[in-house]
């Protein structure tokens, strides 16, 4: 019962940690769960991420809060994949102690075996002793119908003592010894009864022992099925495991899918991360252009101003010279007309260049104003440029951190993945070799469950046949036992009779010798005349009556007497043929006396084997006991981790439910920045394209100012030319005024035409500069020179 109990512990604790182990593996599916949806909504968050590369620090700071409470969360997936693993151990050790069970189901159903070998031995020698039972039964049958025909015979005694009366003293020699040959029958059917009673009783302690096998035998089919019981719940337990490792194989195949995934993405975060690097040089590259255009720009406008301020000088001088020229004329008053034409032409020329100066003047402050707008807008747009790529480094720079810590991560899973897909391809086959084992062995104990249970069924129609047969042998007994003492008191009946029939067969005889001693006496009377006559006639007639009595009594008593010896006979031949059939008895109880004892020494050497089978089975099961009291030690402490585990797992699943909950409504928070991030990013987009279009209408505008600013060269080129022209005209009219009168007209014409020239050309030069660039000034060819004259 103790091991029933403890068998009935240890499957208790099967179950539950089989239901733990199903609740393990919820667990792990919700975390699983959680895990691929935190997964997916981090690549969500990482596509959004990378789409949204001009997000703030915010949105940085927010991103690694989440990728911490990733790893968090991964760090739990792990202690779920931890909790698989051990898992996965107990589950070994519940193969191991399913190993150790299935050895006791074989020793048990081995021992059942030899147990229903040692049952149908003594099934065997309990139907030899039911068949020396029954033949001992028909002898005593026998033997009943023999004393009722003795009953008849000594019946027919009674006549034959009747006719003893001359054989009286043999008769009754031959009836002490038969008296004594009577009681040494009866001596003898007295140990013949206590020879039954003894068989008798071998046959209660062989039923009982054999209702002991029975019940052993029951305990044992009872044993044999919760072991079929627990063989057949452990298979359910090995099939839920290959289940389980299913699940596992189509996570890992999941797991791998998951990896090729994650190294995509990798690529393209890669791929991402170089176009923003070609992004950010391609940019700096146009910073540096720009700058380089701002600061040539610059060196043009303070050249143009330089040489404003030149040709504001030189002018000044010219019209000082000119008025000392037009002051310093003598007497050449012939061409003052000419001189104040050319005082006018001059005077038109410099108004011509003081409205271009003008001009060049507006176009230099709108040049400047476009240039301070281009420097604030480059200011801006370079800052701006700055904190983008230093955002863009800075989430470059976290994000190939992070990428290298996730392929690290995806590597030490992918290793971890494969080892546990080795172990687990491993542990498929150890399992599949042993459910191939334990499909064996649960075959062959099926097919001994069957011939075990037609053995027993077998063995139940035998103990119901052998039942059936000890209730007849039993009712047999008890009608030969009334018999037998019914034949006891017929007996005792006979004997009292012939004892009164000897008293009076003696009475009789005393009688006859008591009238024939009267006879004599009469007739001794007679003889001597001492009575009368007719007394003597009275007492003739009294004796002859008492002698015909007499002499018909004698007639009786010889009658009887020779029926007596016909009986005395009789019995004689029935003693000699109960002696022969006494002698035969005699034999056959030797015979079931020599079996009984035979049956006595197997059911000794039967108990002996059973109370060494009892001392191997209780030291076994004390060795099973201790060893299942351990493992049942084991099982309570792993289901006191377990259920340490369980409420560990369940706080970690609601930090889990509560953090995920935060990171949805932080990812939710995240999606309204993201959309304000796009909302301001299209805004952005919208403000640098119209940035780019103030700089290329900046740049239009310094096309047009440099074009301003050549034409100015030109014409200041052109002024300077004339500068010295007219310098060296001064110098020879004032030589040639020093000398004597000269002629002033064909001089001064000639600059006047030189000068108008010069300004055509420069228009046309200014006209023909937007279509073919800069063109050197063209010198006045000869008909230009020779149009005055």
């Amino acid at each position: 019962m103790a091991v029933q109990e403890l068998r009935q512990r240890h499957s208790q604790a099967l179950g539950e940690m089989a239901e733990q182990l199903e609740q393990a593996r919820r667990g792990k599916g919700v975390w699983e769960k959680t895990r691929l949806a935190l997964e997916t909504e981090v690549s969500e968050l990482r596509a959004e991420l990378s789409n949204l590369q001009t997000t703030r620090q915010e949105g940085e700071q927010r991103r690694r809060r989440l990728e911490s409470q990733l790893q968090e969360v991964q760090g739990r997936a792990g202690d779920g994949e931890r909790a698989r693993a051990e898992a996965a151990e107990k589950l070994q050790r519940a193969q191991v102690e399913l190993e150790n069970v299935s050895g006791a189901l074989s020793e048990a159903e081995s021992r059942a075996i030899r147990l229903s070998k040692e049952l149908s031995s003594t099934e065997a020698q309990l139907h030899d002793a039911q068949e020396l039972l029954q033949e001992e039964t028909r002898t005593k049958l026998a033997l009943g119908s023999r004393v009722r025909a003795l009953e008849a015979e000594v019946a027919g005694l009674r006549e034959q003592l009747e006719e003893e009366a001359a054989a009286r003293e043999r008769a009754g020699r031959e009836l002490q010894t038969a008296q004594v040959q009577l009681s040494e029958w009866r001596r003898r059917q007295e140990e013949e009864a206590g020879a039954l009673e003894a068989g008798e009783e071998a046959r209660r302690r062989a039923a009982r022992e054999a209702e002991a096998l029975m019940q052993r035998l029951t305990e044992k089919t009872e044993v044999v099925e919760r072991l079929e019981r627990g063989r057949r719940r452990l298979q359910q337990e090995l099939d839920d495991a290959i289940m389980d490792l299913e699940q596992q194989r189509q996570l890992v195949s999941t797991l791998e899918k998951k990896q090729r995934k994650f190294d995509q993405l990798l690529a393209e975060e890669k791929a991402a991360v170089l176009r923003a690097v070609e992004e950010r040089e391609r940019v700096e590259a146009e910073g540096r252009e720009r700058e380089a255009r701002a600061l040539s720009l610059t060196r043009a406008l303070e050249e143009e101003q330089e040489a404003r301020e030149e040709l504001e000088r030189q002018n000044r001088a010219l019209r000082a010279e000119l008025e000392a020229l037009l002051s310093s004329k003598d007497d050449v008053g012939k061409s003052v007309h000419e001189l104040e034409r050319a005082r006018r032409a001059a005077e038109q020329a410099a108004g011509d260049l003081r409205t271009q100066v003008t001009e060049l003047e507006d176009e230099l402050t709108a040049a400047e104003d476009a240039k301070l707008r281009l420097e604030v807008t480059v200011q801006a747009l370079k800052a701006q440029h700055e904190r983008d790529l230093q955002g863009r480094d800075e989430a470059g720079e976290e994000r190939r951190r992070q990428l290298a810590k996730q392929l690290r991560d995806a590597e030490v899973e992918r290793d971890e993945e494969r080892k546990q897909r080795a172990l687990a391809v491993a542990a498929r086959k150890k399992l599949e070799a042993e459910l191939e084992e334990l499909k064996a062995q649960t075959s062959a104990a099926g097919q001994g469950k069957e011939e075990a249970v037609k053995q027993l069924r077998k063995m139940q129609a035998q103990m119901k046949e052998l039942w059936r047969e000890v209730e007849e042998s039993r009712n047999s007994r008890e009608e030969i036992f009334a018999q037998n003492r019914e034949s006891d008191k017929r007996l005792k009946g006979l004997e009292a009779e012939v004892l009164r029939l000897q008293e009076e067969l003696a009475a009789s005889d005393r009688a006859r010798r008591q009238a024939q001693q009267e006879r004599d006496e009469m007739a001794d009377e007679v003889a001597n005349g001492s009575l009368s006559k007719a007394a003597i006639l009275e007492e003739k007639r009294q004796l002859e009556g008492r002698l015909g009595q007499m002499e018909e009594e004698l007639e009786e008593e010889q009658s009887n007497a020779e029926l007596l010896n016909d009986r005395y006979r009789k019995l004689l031949l029935q003693v000699e043929s109960l002696t022969t059939e006494l002698s035969a008895e005699r034999s056959f109880s030797a015979k079931a006396e020599s079996g009984r004892q035979q049956l006595e020494r197997q059911i000794q050497e039967l108990r002996g084997r059973l109370g060494e089978e009892d001392a191997g089975a209780r030291a076994r099961q004390k060795m099973t006991i201790a060893a299942l009291e351990s493992k049942l030690a084991q099982a309570e402490e792993q289901l006191e981790q377990e259920s340490r585990e369980r409420i560990l797992s369940g706080k970690l699943v609601r930090r889990a439910e509560k953090r995920l909950k935060e990171v949805v409504l932080q990812v939710e928070e995240e999606r309204r920045v993201a959309d304000q991030l796009r909302d301001q990013l299209e805004k952005g987009n919208l403000r640098v394209k119209q940035l780019k279009r103030q700089l290329e209408e900046a740049e239009e505008e310094a096309s047009r100012a440099q074009a301003g600013r050549r034409r100015l060269q030109r014409e200041l080129e052109d002024v300077t030319e004339s500068a010295e022209s007219m310098n060296r005209e001064v110098t020879t009219l004032r030589n040639r005024l020093r000398r004597g009168p000269l002629t002033f007209t064909t001089r001064t014409v000639r600059q006047v035409f030189r000068l108008e020239e010069g300004v055509a050309s420069d228009e046309e030069a200014e006209e023909a500069e937007p279509g073919s660039g800069p063109q050197q000034p063209q010198e006045p060819d000869g008909p230009s020179e020779a149009q005055p004259q």
